[in-house]
């Protein structure tokens, strides 16, 4: 199905009935990586409303570059004018990015959320990535300089400079990739009063979720509703449980994680 919202052609699917459940991809994704979450929300009674972000998948893609901020407005309107305002909400990675801009701003978006691999904090800087960001700065300068660009072929290091990720696009989402990685949203973090489930991965996944590690506190997670390295069949048990039962107290976002992306 298609809808409007702010001149932008949005790809979405409804699947099932009941009580709305809004699902948010990660980033590089579509509505076919929520299809296994979408069919098990709709085994529970309730309906997914999966939706493909402006940019990927079969949506258009945006008119300018993209931040969190832009990507966001556009998800709030496509939940009032799908009439959805108050539904639970599944996200994963970049969509994680938008859930916490939204709910921060505005508890009654949501009911419940469940955060999968959230990315959104900005990790502590280390030396080496400075070192390198200011190796690829001074090569682009340099590179203006005809003989030292020939000399160095800096032109073909910069190209191959960044992540994959950012090498696989181009245009406007290269540009767009770069605005939202660079957002840091920790200040949004104690805003979000929603009663929240968090699921993230092993130590080695870059949106890994530490929960209290630092203080000896790992224990603390069963209490507040986390689960660390869930695999698709026990995501599904667990989400179950969540959005069927509502078992777990309300949390401030900030009481219960400490983030790095």
């Amino acid at each position: 199905m298609r809808i409007e919202i702010g001149g932008i052609s949005i790809n979405y699917e409804c699947i099932g009935s009941g009580a709305p459940v809004l699902l948010l991809h990660g980033w590089g994704a579509d509505i076919a990586a929520m299809m296994p979450i979408a069919n098990e929300v709709a085994r529970l009674g309730k309906m997914a409303v999966c939706v493909d972000f402006p940019g990927f998948g079969k949506s258009d893609l945006p008119p300018a570059a993209w931040g969190v901020r832009e990507y966001a407005d556009t998800t709030k309107a496509l939940i009032d004018k799908l009439g959805i305002r108050g539904c639970d909400l599944v996200c994963h990675s970049f969509g994680g990015r938008v859930t916490i801009m939204l709910a921060a701003e505005d508890e009654t978006l949501f009911k419940r959320l469940v955060l999968v691999d959230a990315a959104g904090i900005r990790p502590k800087r280390t030396i080496k990535y400075y070192i390198k960001t200011y190796s690829y700065k001074l090569a682009k300068r340099l590179a203006r300089i005809k003989l030292v660009n020939k000399a160095f072929r800096l032109d073909s290091k910069i190209k191959s400079a960044g992540s994959d990720e950012y090498k696989s696009l181009s245009g406007v989402m290269r540009e767009t990739f770069v605005k939202v990685v660079n957002l840091d949203l920790t200040d949004k973090l104690d805003k979000i009063k929603n009663e929240t489930l968090l699921i993230w991965g092993g130590k080695r996944h870059r949106n890994t979720a530490l929960y209290g590690e630092a203080n000896g506190e790992e224990n603390r997670a069963s209490r507040s509703g986390g689960y660390r390295e869930c695999g698709a069949f026990q995501l599904c048990g667990r989400l179950s449980a969540f959005l069927l039962h509502s078992r777990y107290n309300a949390y401030g976002l900030t009481e219960v994680l400490r983030w790095r992306y």
